[in-house]
């Protein structure tokens, strides 16, 4: 596993800007960067976890019932994911509400699961998860935080600047645009930078 595979997540296969992948839990988490930040991670806790189980498991699983022992085995490490940030972050559990519990359907860990966990080893299952889920992560994060920004004049709710703030930036239509931005400015730097 070289480092190219290792920051794939992050450029290359990037869920959020590139693969447009998970936009449900993108444009409605991402109010605030603590909110992005804690969706993104529990995504990554899960994809690590069931890219590696499923790597394990996958020879052993007949083709006809693949799909929905994936699901399965997501289920499982998503209820975890969510008893603990139950127990150990109850207010941002309580703000994520029930996009914890929808990770299970993510098209980013399902499809991970199918496309590289079914078919790679065990280190390089849970690798890929990590690299996937950082660049999650990061997404969700910056999406978030400039949300806030505008929203609130604010970060991880820390004054910046004393604003009433752009109340669209806290609301829907908001998501829309700081992810529609976001993508051009990342495609951009990505050709740039290729």
């Amino acid at each position: 596993m070289n480092f190219q595979n290792l920051t794939k997540g992050i450029f290359k296969e990037n869920p959020t800007f590139v693969l447009m992948l998970g936009m449900c839990p993108t444009l409605a988490t991402t109010t605030s960067a603590i909110n992005g930040i804690g969706m993104g991670a529990a995504t990554l806790a899960v994809l690590i976890m069931s890219n590696l189980a499923i790597s394990l498991i996958a020879q052993y699983i007949p083709a006809k019932v693949r799909i929905p022992s994936y699901i399965v085995v997501i289920a499982a490490f998503v209820s975890m994911i969510d008893l603990l940030m139950q127990a150990y972050v109850p207010d941002l559990h309580a703000t994520l509400g029930i996009f914890i519990p929808l990770i299970v359907v993510n098209c980013i860990v399902l499809g991970r699961a199918e496309a590289f966990a079914s078919t790679n080893g065990a280190l390089a299952s849970a690798l890929d998860g990590f690299s996937i889920g950082l660049g999650f992560t990061l997404s969700l994060g910056t999406i978030g935080a400039i949300r806030e920004l505008l929203g609130s004049g604010a970060i991880f709710g820390q004054t910046l600047i004393e604003t009433d703030g752009i109340l669209i930036f806290v609301l829907a239509p908001g998501a829309f645009l700081v992810l529609g931005y976001l993508m051009v400015l990342f495609n951009m730097l990505k050709k740039k930078l290729a």
